[in-house]
């Protein structure tokens, strides 16, 4: 019986990624051991689930019907379990998909006191500025800033940031201090995750603004921009929350300050149609109850 679980459990995997290695490796399984499970699974099952090929497997039409099954008695099994101890004792692997700037000023602070509360549970950060494909790279629940890219996932709303504007006392010194939005045009902006349109809007009283940004630097990663702000490279957008210790140190200070540039909004992301998995949602409550303090 266990093996056949395993075999469940493997098979909801490798129909993600498409590769019976990496999947197997997710569950300590040796390549060998993850053919086989497979293999009498599909013996047990009467239906070839996948078709393979030198390079990759693919789910075959009868896999795509079992897995969406399949995921469903996973997720409900793992409810089971969770409400059956009736302790709220999470256990099993939390993936978790975030941005470094959340990762790093946010989760990772708070990680200790929900590890301690639940220490039979395993958490990987999937650390990246990219949006992640829940379902492939098998997240349980994402952090996502900005606009939903994925029509195909469940949001709930998380917190809002403000957007802001900071630069480097040095720059400012150097290159003058912007007083009006029209100034940015003449000021080497950071292009970043945080604002990668070349236009920036404002308001103020009722106005609105708007001015094409140009810069020397566009980088991936907002936190590479914060610390390019810092040493003077530019101004860089991004949300309060993720330049807070920079402005509270004085290594960064506030570009037009009196003027709304906005927010940014934090959504969890959960893969629709799918129930949540506990860990997920407690995690999601944790963090938001953390954050609103």
């Amino acid at each position: 019986m266990n093996d056949r679980l395993t075999a469940l459990k493997l098979f909801a995997r490798a129909g993600r990624v498409g590769n019976f290695s990496s999947a197997g490796r997710e569950l300590g399984l040796s390549q060998a051991s993850a053919s086989r499970l497979i293999a009498a699974l599909e013996a047990d099952v009467g239906a070839t689930l996948f078709s393979r090929t030198t390079r990759a497997v693919t789910l075959t039409e009868a896999g795509e019907a079992y897995l969406m099954r399949v995921e469903t008695i996973l997720a409900a099994l793992d409810e089971a379990d969770h409400e059956a101890r009736g302790t709220g004792e999470l256990r099993g692997v939390l993936r978790v998909g975030t941005p470094v700037s959340f990762a790093l000023r946010e989760i990772i602070p708070r990680l200790p006191a929900f590890i301690e509360q639940h220490p039979a549970l395993k958490i990987e950060l999937r650390v990246t500025d990219r949006y992640p494909d829940l379902v492939t790279e098998g997240i349980d629940v994402s952090f996502q800033f900005g606009a939903l890219p994925d029509s195909s996932a469940t949001a709930r709303k998380f917190i809002r940031q403000p957007r802001i504007l900071t630069a480097s006392p040095d720059y400012l010194r150097a290159h003058g201090t912007p007083t009006m939005p029209s100034d940015l045009a003449h000021h080497s902006v950071i292009i970043s995750p945080a604002h990668p349109s070349p236009t920036f809007s404002f308001r103020k009283d009722g106005r609105v603004a708007s001015v094409r940004i140009d810069g020397q630097l566009a980088i991936t990663v907002n936190e590479g921009a914060i610390a390019s702000a810092v040493v003077g490279l530019g101004i860089a957008a991004s949300s309060e929350a993720s330049a807070r210790a920079e402005l509270e140190a004085g290594a960064l200070v506030r570009v037009l300050p009196d003027w709304d540039f906005g927010s940014m909004e934090v959504n969890a992301l959960f893969v629709s149609g799918k129930i949540i998995k506990p860990a997920a949602r407690a995690f999601t409550d944790f963090l938001i109850a953390e954050l609103r303090r």
